[in-house]
């Protein structure tokens, strides 16, 4: 029961910063009152992107774009099937860490040489599911897919 109030409580956060702020105006200083340090901070040509990883609790990933003027010029929810359909075979792990966040899970398989990573995410409108990536030794995407999560009820 604690995990779910958490979890509920987490969403509820969640849901009241991204309500106030606001693309091109809210500042760097605004994103990291309401969301806190970032999980990860990357380099992007628009700018500086912050990612804040809902994962394994939550079923999103946000990744906050700052512009070279200092303000949000994006805040997007990545778990989505129109990220997932980037993810093609040959792709390098940074890419894809890039693109989705931190996996909720990593799974190793030394005999096999790869390694399975595992994002939590809805299907709309309230349907949980998994989507897995394959990785090799070459820390390349061999194949991904998307599975119904059996590990949780909808929200």
């Amino acid at each position: 029961m604690g995990v779910l109030s958490a979890l509920l409580a987490l969403v509820g956060c969640d849901n009241r910063a991204i309500s106030e702020l606001e693309e091109g105006v809210s500042t760097e200083a605004d994103v990291r009152a309401r969301f806190g340090q970032p999980e990860n901070v990357w380099e992007s040509p628009a700018g500086r992107v912050f990612e804040y990883n809902r994962q394994p609790q939550g079923q999103k990933n946000y990744m906050i774009t700052i512009g070279a003027d200092g303000k949000m010029a994006a805040l997007r929810q990545v778990l989505t099937p129109e990220n997932f359909a980037k993810v093609q075979p040959g792709m390098a792990m940074e890419d894809l860490r890039k693109l989705l966040g931190k996996p909720a899970k990593v799974q190793p398989w030394a005999l096999k040489r790869e390694t399975d990573w595992e994002w939590r995410w809805v299907q709309p409108p309230n349907s949980p599911m998994v989507f897995s990536v394959t990785l090799n030794d070459d820390q390349r995407v061999v194949r991904s897919g998307s599975s119904p999560d059996r590990g949780t009820e909808a929200p």
